[in-house]
């Protein structure tokens, strides 16, 4: 059994289908189909129902994904392991975290917990979006992840294999341009109506935000109509063309608190809008590296008082 038909196995999961992975894993698709059978071969049974159209699991391969996961997180914390052990002077800790919070929250949060850390800690982070972050932990590239969190949004970071810990807090605001300079009137205006929907700048499908707004809106209950003009992975984009005027955009008051009080944003409706939200951090259960276990005991202690993350 080759580590890259785990790769393979999981990269189909997540893309959706055979073609969208062969691209990501820069095969060709007669070549991936043909390493998943030999995978299937290994285990001794198919992992793919392949009586429908869609990437559809086996209750095999169900029970497949949880152990192909968890043994790849497994090699990179042993490969992990291996390399403090011959390192004598450093500790590293990688982590992964959503672009607005690497901006915003992640270098004064780091500060904070800077006092009670060894001074030989190198810290690696890498921001992307959170779908990326997600791969990023079910592969173990990372050993923390930073990012937002709503009860009601998804993510492939099932609780049986990863622990969290509240570290924070973020609320995601709709604002707009002001209808002229000075004003304190939104150019755009929820919640819209049928015949007029608001000119939405919305996230797309990978951001963690976008999935937030999407389903905080979907079950908030309140109607709202919304035309999605312009879309982008990136809160500080959004953010720029809400300033020039270009639609509604629900952005992370961390990331527009300065533009609110300078006015070039103002509010484009009323508190019932707002979605509260937490930031958290995650890791895996499985055991890191004694860096890291330290440092998760730290956070853990300086936020819940010393109880077990969930």
């Amino acid at each position: 059994m080759e580590m890259a038909w785990l790769e393979d196995f999981l990269a189909i999961l997540e893309c959706g289908g055979f073609s969208r992975a062969a691209e990501r894993r820069n095969v060709t698709q007669p070549a991936l189909s043909r390493r998943v059978r030999a995978l299937e071969q290994w285990v001794g049974t198919p992992l793919f129902d392949r009586s429908t159209h869609a990437v559809t699991l086996t209750p095999a391969g169900q029970r497949f994904r949880e152990t192909a996961e968890d043994l790849l997180r497994r090699l990179q914390l042993g490969r992990d392991a291996a390399q403090e052990a011959a390192q004598t002077a450093s500790e590293t800790l990688r982590f992964a975290s959503t672009h607005a919070l690497s901006l915003t929250f992640f270098p004064r949060w780091l500060r904070g917990l800077e006092a009670s850390m060894s001074a030989d800690i190198v810290i690696q982070l890498v921001a992307n979006t959170m779908a990326a972050c997600e791969r990023t932990m079910i592969q173990g590239d990372a050993q923390f992840l930073l990012c937002h969190h709503h009860p009601t949004a998804s993510t492939t970071l099932e609780a049986a294999q990863f622990l969290s810990v509240p570290v924070g807090a973020d609320v995601l605001l709709p604002v707009s341009a002001p209808i002229e300079p000075g004003s304190s009137l939104p150019r755009h205006t929820l919640p819209g109506t049928p015949d007029a929907p608001v000119t939405h700048l919305a996230y797309r499908t990978e951001s963690g935000m976008g999935r937030i707004t999407a389903s905080a809106l979907a079950s908030g209950g309140s109607p709202v109509w919304l035309k999605p003009v312009f879309s982008s992975h990136l809160a500080t984009l959004l953010v720029t063309m809400a300033i020039e005027g270009r639609g509604v955009s629900w952005s992370p008051r961390s990331l527009v608190a300065d533009a609110l009080a300078a006015g070039t944003l103002v509010r484009a409706g009323g508190e019932e809008w707002d979605i509260p939200m937490e930031i958290r951090l995650l890791r895996s259960r499985s055991r890191q590296s004694p860096a890291a276990e330290r440092f998760w005991t730290l956070v853990r202690e300086s936020v819940t008082g010393g109880t077990t993350g969930t």
